[in-house]
C-alpha cells in the first residue's frame, strides 16, 4: 500500500517544512503520495511534484478548506482512505489539528512529534517536555505519523513532475466557520526553519526595550526573532514568536537567548539549536547550565556592544 503526506497550505512555514515532512515519509518505504490541501495549492502542485520520491500529488482547492479545518480535512481522506497505510503531516499548528481527527475517523493509531523513523514499525519522539525520549513500535497495519520538522533534513534531490490530480469535498452545514483571522507578515527569516534566532525573555523589562535592543541584533545576524512565554504573555511580542512547549520548535544553527531564565517549557522548544548563547545577569539562571557560551552581566549593557561589534 502506498503511504500519504498531507500538506496544508496554510502552515506558516509551508516551505521550510515540506522538505522534512517528505523526508520522514520516503523513509517508511513505498510509494508516496501528497495531498496538498487549500487556496493555492495548485501552485504548489508543481514545486512539490519536483521533489524526489514522490510518485502523486492530490490537490484539493476548496473554500471549504479554508484555514485547513480539521473536519474538512478529514472528510477529503476518508474516500482516498482505502489507498492508503501511513498517513503522514508536519507537527505544525494545522497538522496537529487535522492527523487525530483523521485517525480516530480510520480508527488507526497515531504517534505523534516524531523526531526519528528507525523502520515502518518503529519511531522515537519526545515526551514530559523532551526530558525523555520514547521508543514506539506498533504492529498496527496502519498508522498517522505528525513529525517534528526540525529533526529531519529536507530533500534536495528533484525529478521530472509527478502527476497531478485534482480531488474534492463536500461541504457539510455542521462544520466550524472561520469569520476572521489574523497573520503576523514580516521580512525576516521564518522562526522554525532560520538559522540563527535571537530571543527575548521577561528580563527585557518593556515592548519599547524588547524593540529597541532585539530588532537591531537580529537584523545584524539575520536572524528570526522569537521569545519566551513570559515575554510574550507580558505584551513584549505576538503570539507567533514564541520559542518553547506551547509555542514553536525550533533547531537552528545558533541560538541566542536574552533576558530568558529557561523554564523546562521553553528549553524543551530550543533544545536541539546546535550551539547556544545566553545572555542573563543570573548566574544561577537554569539556561546558564543549558548553553555553550555564557555572558552574565547587565543585558542592556551587553546587547548594544554586542549589536555595535557585529
Amino acid at each position: 500500500m502506498r503511504n500519504l503526506a498531507i500538506v496544508p497550505v496554510s502552515d506558516a512555514d509551508i516551505k521550510g517544512s515540506v522538505g522534512p515532512t517528505l523526508s520522514a515519509a520516503r523513509q517508511l518505504g513505498g510509494p508516496l503520495d501528497v495531498l496538498v490541501v487549500g487556496v493555492g495549492a495548485a501552485d504548489l502542485a508543481d514545486e512539490i511534484g519536483r521533489i524526489s520520491g514522490v510518485d502523486l500529488v492530490l490537490i484539493c482547492e476548496s473554500p471549504a478548506l479554508a484555514g485547513s479545518r480539521a473536519e474538512a480535512v478529514a472528510a477529503l481522506v476518508r474516500p482516498i482512505a482505502a489507498d492508503y497505510r501511513r498517513f503522514v503531516a508536519a507537527a505544525s499548528t494545522a497538522g496537529k489539528n487535522a492527523l487525530p481527527r483523521i485517525a480516530a475517523m480510520l480508527d488507526i493509531a497515531q504517534v505523534s512529534d516524531v523526531t526519528r523513523i528507525i523502520d515502518e514499525q518503529t519511531f522515537e519522539h519526545p515526551i514530559y517536555a523532551g526530558n525523555v525520549i520514547e521508543t514506539v513500535r506498533s504492529l498496527e497495519p496502519r498508522l498517522a505519523l505528525t513529525i517534528r520538522t526540525s529533526a529531519f533534513e529536507g530533500i534536495e534531490d528533484r525529478q521530472e513532475p509527478a502527476p497531478v490530480r485534482k480531488v474534492d469535498v463536500e461541504v457539510g452545514e455542521r462544520w466550524a466557520r472561520i469569520t476572521g483571522s489574523s497573520t503576523v507578515r514580516t521580512e525576516r527569516a521564518e522562526l522554525i526553519s532560520a538559522s540563527v534566532v535571537v530571543s527575548g525573555g521577561r528580563g527585557l523589562g518593556s515592548k519599547e526595550k524588547f524593540d529597541e535592543l532585539m530588532l537591531p541584533l537580529a537584523d545584524k545576524l539575520g536572524a528570526a526573532l522569537g521569545a519566551s512565554r513570559a515575554a510574550v504573555d507580558s505584551g513584549f511580542a505576538p503570539n507567533d514568536w514564541q520559542v518553547g512547549q506551547t509555542g514553536k520548535i525550533v533547531a537552528p544553527d545558533v541560538y541566542i537567548a536574552v533576558g530568558i531564565s529557561g523554564a523546562i517549557q521553553h528549553l524543551a522548544g530550543m533544545k536541539e539549536a546546535k550551539l547556544v548563547i545566553a545572555i542573563n545577569k543570573d548566574e544561577g539562571a537554569p539556561i546558564m547550565e543549558f548553553a555553550d557560551y555564557v555572558l552574565v552581566g547587565d543585558l542592556f549593557d551587553i546587547v548594544p556592544q554586542l549589536t555595535s561589534l557585529l
